[in-house]
């Protein structure tokens, strides 16, 4: 990126922050995480427990969520939605993905996980409260801004500090890892017969940029669950699919390499520029640069499930993630000119697919997977904390008797075609799954040898929604949850004291 539009970038972004803050517009909350990680479920109930929470009054005296410090006592006194703050950002369809979750007009047997996140959208939710401290004790707002966008994004951000060179080269050598090598055949064996010097070939391009896509797509597979695969647009084209800032894919090409004008390389290399350009660079400047806060919500499940090729590269994943973020110690001047991320909360989500009694050892892995990011942003002065939660809990937990010994159990309703231990659900039955536990040395899942139970099955099976009960109070029955209230006095608790 020249100086020039390095500066023209920086100043537009200081002029959107100037305009947020002239306006009122009070935290921008970025959520994240790589592909089924639970985005739209973490935004759904988020916007949902909020709304409820407001003047929630409970005889016994108790908080329904007791860690999140202004609704334990009672200074929350309304929430709602505003309209959507930016014109040109769609925005989150709230209503849509709670009908899903709880099955809406339907009824509850029609009742799905929201679909997942595929494009950038935005929620503006307005909390009123009381302060109790400081100068402005009394009455007081919070207009929190909530953007929703695909992690594979967040992933393409690196790509900045990159040439078509360098990432090549890494994505060669990625490809040609264990865990990639048979998943890449196809495309590494056509660019064997490509010469980067030859002359430039839409059909060539084309082809070479199809079976890199089916490489990605093959590596996103629940199967495998690798987690470093930009460009993320292609694997979310959206609108710009078959475009030529979309249709290219690495070549052999070393940093000394001379590319010759008019060549393949000299082709794919313009298209590799004309993507950051184009793609890249227009979302960290109009959206990405401007949050205050962030959410990454990890699905470190998934990646147990496919073995410790996948848990390393969701540790790559996580490292690069950091590269991108704008992390460091808020002020007054960095909030009115240049944004910073001040607080991150790393999330290791589906918690209800195991007993609690492992949720801190779920909490190490995920501490351990993100150590290296973690270490970079408090290395610029941002706040970082790590659990592990639910934000919609499907099950519940039992102690079951099993060949004469009690043992921990999960509860709840498989998704049809779930198979554990031989048994394939039908997604209307309920069943007691032990889930094992994980290791207490979190070191074990990079190296494979297994859970802490060895005849364990170390496959996480997939629930249904819960059933939600009827209206309470005159409002909505309460999603189940794990830690949302944690998770909320985190992002939100330094800004409603």
């Amino acid at each position: 990126m020249s100086l020039l539009s390095n500066l023209a970038n920086e100043a537009r972004i200081a002029a959107w922050s100037v305009a947020d803050y002239v306006t009122g517009s009070g935290l921008r909350l970025g959520v994240t995480g790589l592909s089924r990680s639970g985005k739209t479920v973490f935004i759904t109930a988020l916007v949902h427990h909020l709304q409820r929470l407001a003047g929630e009054t409970a005889s016994s005296g108790q908080r329904s969520f007791p860690v999140f410090r202004v609704h334990a006592e009672g200074r929350l006194t309304r929430a709602f939605l505003d309209p959507q703050p930016d014109d040109a950002v769609p925005r989150f369809a709230y209503e849509d993905h709670l009908a899903d979750l709880t099955g809406g007009d339907k009824g509850p047997d029609e009742r799905i996980w929201p679909q997942s996140t595929r494009r950038i959208s935005e929620l503006r939710i307005v909390l009123e409260f009381e302060r109790r401290e400081g100068w402005r004790k009394g009455p007081a707002s919070l207009a929190l801004d909530i953007v929703d966008y695909p992690g594979e994004w967040l992933l393409d951000l690196p790509l900045l500090a990159k040439d078509y060179r360098q990432w090549s080269r890494e994505t060669l050598e990625a490809s040609a890892t264990a865990g990639r090598a048979h998943l890449a055949a196809d495309w590494r064996g056509f660019l064997g017969t490509l010469d980067p010097q030859a002359k430039a070939s839409e059909d060539m391009a084309r082809k070479a940029a199809d079976l890199f896509t089916a490489y990605l797509r093959a590596c996103r597979d629940d199967r495998y669950a690798l987690s470093t695969l930009p460009p993320g647009r292609f694997l979310l084209p959206g609108d710009m699919e078959g475009s030529p800032a979309l249709t290219f894919a690495p070549l052999p090409v070393t940093e000394s390499t001379i590319i010759a004008s008019g060549s393949l390389a000299a082709m794919m290399e313009r298209r590799y520029e004309a993507y950051k350009s184009h793609v890249v660079r227009p979302f960290f400047r109009d959206h990405f640069a401007r949050l205050d806060r962030q959410i990454v919500l990890v699905d470190v499940l998934s990646a147990l499930n496919s073995g410790p090729a996948a848990v390393r590269d969701l540790e790559t994943a996580m490292t690069d993630v950091m590269t991108a973020f704008r992390a460091g110690r808020s002020s007054l001047l960095s909030t009115i000119f240049r944004p910073r991320i001040d607080r991150i909360l790393f999330a290791a989500t589906k918690a209800d697919h195991l007993h609690h009694t492992s949720h801190d050892r779920l909490e190490a892995i995920l501490d351990l997977l993100v150590e290296r990011a973690i270490k970079r942003a408090e290395a610029v002065g941002a706040k970082v904390d790590i659990i592990a939660l639910a934000a919609v809990r499907a099950t519940r937990e039992a102690a079951v008797r099993h060949h004469g010994e009690n043992l921990e159990a999960i509860v709840g309703i498989p998704m049809r075609g779930e198979a554990v231990g031989g048994e394939v659900f039908d997604g209307k039955t309920e069943a007691a799954i032990f889930p094992g536990e994980l290791p207490a040395d979190p070191k074990r899942v990079f190296r494979g040898d297994g859970l802490a139970l060895p005849d364990a099955d170390w496959r996480f099976a997939r629930f249904r929604p819960p059933i939600i009960g009827p209206p309470v109070d005159g409002k909505p029955a309460p999603l189940p949850h794990i830690r949302m209230d944690r998770a909320l006095e985190f992002l939100l608790g330094d800004k409603t004291v």
